[in-house]
């Protein structure tokens, strides 16, 4: 029997209102804003949220000396379209030149990692 059930994933960051809308673009959803707390609830009933951090110094991918703490994966129908949008909105490639992978890594606006997966 579980003890809990996941609730929201919450990514710290320096302008939660900045990375909310982000992914709101690339995962859809509607934002509220509280504050220096941005809540983004996502189609099918999942929610991130966007949490200020004025001392955020973003997790560096690949580094064998620290952790990239966690990531997103998400779930493309087309890694080439999808990875156009997401450098247009903001996004950087760590991770994307290997075309015949299933997926490709991204840093956000705020530096936090995702990885666009074909499905």
């Amino acid at each position: 029997m579980a003890l809990a059930k996941l609730g929201t994933v919450v990514l710290d960051c320096p302008d939660p209102r900045a990375l909310a809308a982000f992914y709101a673009e690339v995962l859809g959803g509607t934002l509220t804003d509280n504050d220096d707390w941005i809540d983004l609830d996502l189609p099918g009933g999942q929610q991130l949220a966007f949490q200020a951090a004025p001392g955020h110094v973003p997790p560096r991918w690949p580094a064998p000396d620290g952790s990239q703490q966690f990531h997103l994966d998400l779930t493309v129908e087309d890694l080439d379209v999808a990875e156009k949008g997401v450098l247009a909105l903001g996004a950087r490639p760590l991770d994307a030149e290997d075309r015949a992978r299933s997926f490709r890594v991204y840093a956000d606006p705020a530096g936090h990692p995702f990885c666009l997966c074909a499905g």
